[in-house]
């Protein structure tokens, strides 16, 4: 029985209860693949406390009226939320009948969602039409009244306003962020990702590094920034240019695999611009103690300033850092922060284990990407298909 009969016959036993709710979806010839962030991992305190928070509305294509304010558009993002510390490979905000505080767009939108694009998984990514568009990010309140329910003196206040061109099948992430840190001077990175036009192999695991930071984060006093001790050593942010080390390692502690020691893998310079970075790689089953079915090994990510040897790290791993030098990332298990790491930010492994065929689990090699936005980290993670469980 497919999706759609089983979905029929649900209608069907709850028409004698209630209505069955149904969502009309408009098909899109000729589409592309949006994926929206909001960056703005502001601090608001006495200082700035009559600034906007970061809660905004993405229109694209909005009729402006003659007072300039938005009142309708072909395409709207609302409740659009700072953004988790992890965006999983499947689409996991959907369902919710309160305020949405969708942590990025599509989330919980009912909008129509990429396929599986070259074996990958694009339901992360929202359909929209290709080709020009306006787009306009406003501020909203956090209440729950709809975009454009709200009075019209609150939805007139902008955040960034500008024109995207999007090519036919192409893939896009979008960034709202901060792009000077003094001027407060806000903007938008649209990155066209290439990962489903490479030659990737099944048993490498991928992945590539960027810095948004906002120009003079790192070098602004502290007492400006936003005190994020989930962050560790990274939360003041790191500099404009740094040396990437990986290291891949065993649970309970940090026992590294022969040869994935602090392995260099290249450089990482803040850059807001739309380019896309080089993928690095290792691979899926490094330890070689395991099956080749199932792997329990975590990746751990030095970030040292230009010069610093990795193994003399001057930098105790205890405290906050406060010049830039160092950035430590912990991707182990499901993210949540463990005793043996200190000073370390942690998302969760960048290696899927899950049900597949007999298998239960089984290891999966992914396609991530990790942002550096003013002393946070965030990790996107993007699957191939994969056999589904046999019970």
């Amino acid at each position: 029985m497919t999706k759609i009969m089983h979905l029929l016959a649900a209608c069907a036993l709850l028409w004698g209860f209630s209505s069955c709710s149904k969502v009309e979806y408009t098909e899109i010839e000729k589409p592309a693949y949006l994926r929206v962030f909001n960056d703005l991992n502001l601090k608001i305190g006495l200082e700035n406390k009559d600034e906007d928070r970061p809660y905004l509305c993405m229109l694209i294509d909005p009729e402006i009226n003659k007072d300039g304010v938005p009142v309708s558009a072909a395409l709207k993002g609302d409740y659009l939320d700072q953004r988790d510390p992890y965006a999983p490979p499947y689409p996991s905000h959907i369902g919710s009948s309160t305020r949405k505080n969708n942590p990025e767009y599509p989330g919980k939108e009912n909008v129509l969602v990429g396929p599986v694009l070259n074996g990958f998984d694009l339901s992360g990514w929202a359909q929209v039409p290709s080709g020009k568009h306006r787009v306009v990010f406003y501020y909203r309140p956090m209440n729950d009244i709809p975009f454009f329910d709200l009075e019209p003196a609150v939805r007139s206040k902008k955040v960034v306003d500008t024109v995207i061109d999007l090519g036919v099948q192409e893939v896009y992430t979008m960034h709202v962020l901060q792009s000077n840190f003094v001027t407060q001077e806000k903007g938008i990175v649209l990155r066209t990702e290439n990962f489903h036009k490479l030659p990737l192999s099944d048993s490498l695991v991928y992945i590539n590094f960027y810095n948004y930071s906002a120009d003079g984060f790192w070098q602004a006093d502290i007492n400006l920034k936003k005190n994020q001790y989930t962050s560790g050593v990274m939360q003041y942010g790191v500099r404009d240019e740094m040396n990437i080390w990986l290291s891949l390692c065993k649970p309970g502690g940090v026992k590294t695999i022969p040869g994935y020691r602090f392995a260099y893998l290249g450089q990482l310079r803040r850059n807001t611009g739309n380019q896309v970075s080089p993928y690095y790689s290792f691979p899926l089953f490094a330890d070689s103690a395991s099956n080749h079915i199932v792997t329990d090994i975590w990746q751990r990510i030095t970030l040292l300033a230009p010069g610093i040897d990795p193994e003399q790290n001057p930098y105790p791993d205890y405290y906050a850092v406060t010049d830039g030098g160092y950035g430590l990332v912990a991707c182990y298990g499901n993210g949540s922060p463990q005793d043996f790491q200190r000073g370390a930010l942690y998302l969760p492994g960048m290696i899927v284990n899950i049900h597949s065929g007999n298998y239960n689990p089984r290891s999966f090699a992914t396609v991530n990407t990790i942002e550096i936005v003013n002393g946070n980290a965030y990790l996107t993670t993007i699957q191939r298909k994969y056999a589904p469980p046999v019970y």
